[in-house]
């Protein structure tokens, strides 16, 4: 390799400086981020944090790259099927910056491995699948323990919703309130905690797409990139303390096939009388299996 393109941290992400000053740009250098799950959107926060210049990172994924990721997934692509998505995102990452420290959970996180995949870390990033809601609500809580931010951009359509938790606002379970219900009900309740605003409902063309009892759905490449975008841009603003996040009960949910941009504000969560009337609509869904 010529000289010139030796890497070189300075230079890799100097064309951040002006939206970053030298000192934040080294501060993200050394903060370290946990990312779980690196299918859909988590492999794509990792390239977009990594090229953001954050220098350390906790990831986990037990998964395989298959062919139905090719539409959406940052790691897919034809050479890669079958191989681990954990050490194939890992090598991009690594492909950004040679210098990256990556430490690799390839069994998921599991209650005897959670704390140390949170150890030390300064925001963590949910990247898991909309199904792996017993491993997302052990995680927040361990972030909400530990004093963790924790935040979360789900792919909706073609926008995201995004949902930043505070370690001293309101928790996770306040938000969804899915203790003790059966597993479609809870179901139910992430998506109406996760999309208040349902900006993505009247588009849908093929419902027979959405199938609850074979844990499918659709997703597109634009709502994953558009989760990077949005939850890049809210890590940067709570490592370097720039500016205020609205924290849950707010939610943000950003359409771009319908340009809208929609604020939600849901005092005690899914028992507000909004999410309420939200849940009757979306009970009857889940419970034909679609």
């Amino acid at each position: 390799m010529p000289a010139s393109f030796a890497f070189d941290y300075g230079r890799a992400f100097s064309r951040n400086i002006g939206w970053l000053t030298v000192a934040e740009q080294e501060k993200l250098r050394g903060a370290r981020v946990a990312i779980a799950g690196l299918g859909g959107v988590g492999g794509a926060h990792l390239l977009t944090l990594a090229r953001l210049g954050i220098g350390n990172f906790h990831i986990s994924d037990f998964d395989d790259f298959d062919v139905h990721n090719l539409n959406r997934q940052a790691g897919a692509f034809m050479p890669f099927m079958g191989q681990p998505k954990l050490d194939t995102v890992a090598k991009l990452a690594r492909d950004i910056n040679p210098e990256l420290q990556i430490q690799a959970f390839p069994k998921g996180v599991q209650p005897d491995n959670v704390d140390e995949f949170l150890k030390d870390i300064d925001v963590y990033v949910d990247g898991l699948d909309f199904f792996a809601l017993p491993a997302r609500r052990m995680v927040f809580a361990k972030c909400r323990d530990k004093g963790i931010p924790a935040l979360t951009a789900a792919p909706l359509g073609m926008g995201t919703a995004f949902l930043y938790f505070k370690p001293d606002g309101m928790s996770f379970e306040e938000y969804f309130k899915v203790e003790g219900y059966e597993q479609n009900e809870q179901y139910a309740r992430f998506i109406a905690g996760l999309s208040p605003a349902m900006l993505n409902r009247d588009y849908l063309v093929a419902p027979e797409a959405v199938n609850f009892a074979e844990r499918r759905g659709p997703s597109t490449v634009m709502a994953c990139d558009m989760c990077a975008g949005v939850m890049g841009t809210s890590v940067l603003k709570v490592l370097l303390g720039r500016g205020n996040i609205k924290a849950a009960p707010w939610g943000m949910h950003f359409d771009a096939y319908h340009q809208k941009l929609k604020f939600t504000w849901r005092p005690f969560g899914n028992a507000n009388p909004l999410q309420q009337l939200l849940l009757k609509f979306i009970r009857p869904v889940l419970q034909g299996g679609r």
